[in-house]
């Protein structure tokens, strides 16, 4: 428990610490918001009084004070180019829809690359490492948003098997919204699942190469059972510290692969309300994105304790 409270006071400190940098960066090169709001020919009064209702007036620290609340309240103030709508009416849309876009990613990455992973640990062919080698670094090299360029080429003009830009909302149609999402999942998870299959293969012909699998062989154990039941125990918490950090860079890739797909997400949001100098908006996005990669750590940190005693001794649990 020791080591769990410590996990979750440093990500609450972590957390402090980016809110508190965003906040001020963002107060320091904004500017005066309500004289970009309202243009070159306001009125100083005018100015003045939309100062007083978005609580510019006040000192930085309130501010920030209020601006963490908000968090918590789910009051982060207005959008200032859309004044009419919350910061959170604005962002809870598109964060649904970056969410499933990053859990199919991450689906398909535990799916495909953990089976992938185990048969190269234990092919012998010369020529299948080398061929699996290579093939791994052409995936890895390949970037998401040229990789959703081919998918849409392939399966959006050639096969049309889906229209481009015709995103479904998942509050219209789940199905129809998953269907379309598959694509860019597609696209974020290839290089992953190339880089979690070399970890997991490298992993898994370490641990084959150690005294205690040659002891178990040794006792006549099948290759199924040693595998199974020892090698990939034992390699569990490389791998999902390797997963947590996956996890974390999923939401990054969905900055660019979004636009690709002209998908209405947090990370085209994002680029768009940078273009928009909606700093509200942007300042709130950019917390939670942060929150997801801390947090993603985190959890990974916590599985690896209940995953392996020896870090619970190593944290005198």
């Amino acid at each position: 428990m020791r080591y769990a409270a410590k996990k979750l006071a440093s990500l609450i400190l972590t957390m402090l610490i980016v809110t508190l940098m965003t906040f001020i960066a963002f107060s320091l090169i904004s500017g005066d918001p309500a004289s970009t709001m309202l243009g070159t020919n306001a009125e100083a009064d005018e100015i003045e009084a939309l100062r007083d209702e978005l609580g510019l007036n006040k000192p930085l620290h309130v501010r920030y004070i209020d601006w963490v609340r908000g968090f918590f309240t789910g009051d982060l103030g207005s959008s200032y180019r859309y004044r009419s709508q919350s910061v959170v009416e604005l962002i809870s849309p598109k964060l649904q829809v970056t969410l499933i876009l990053s859990v199919m990613s991450f689906l398909m990455i535990i799916i495909v690359s953990l089976p992938l992973g185990l048969v190269a640990a234990g092919a012998k062919s010369r020529f299948y490492r080398r061929f699996r080698s290579a093939l791994n670094r052409l995936v890895m090299a390949v970037p998401s948003f040229f990789t959703g360029l081919i998918v849409t080429w392939i399966f959006g003009i050639t096969l049309k098997w889906f229209t481009h830009g015709s995103y479904v909302s998942w509050s219209v149609s789940p199905a129809k919204s998953i269907a379309y999402l598959v694509y860019p999942a597609i696209c974020i998870a290839l290089p992953r699942i190339a880089m979690t299959v070399n970890m997991l293969s490298s992993t898994v012909e370490a641990e084959l190469r150690k005294d205690y699998a040659r002891t178990v062989r040794s006792r006549g154990a099948r290759e199924s059972k040693l595998l199974f039941g020892h090698i990939l125990k034992n390699s569990l918490p490389p791998i999902i510290t390797f997963l947590g950090q996956t996890a974390a860079e999923i939401i990054a890739a969905s900055v660019i692969v979004e636009q690709v797909f002209m998908v209405p997400g947090l990370g085209r949001f994002l680029i768009s309300s940078i273009s928009n100098r909606d700093y509200p908006v942007v300042e709130a996005i950019v917390v939670i994105i942060a929150l997801w990669v801390v947090a993603s750590s985190t959890a990974a940190d916590l599985i690896n304790l209940g995953v392996d005693p020896r870090l619970r001794r190593g944290a005198g649990e």
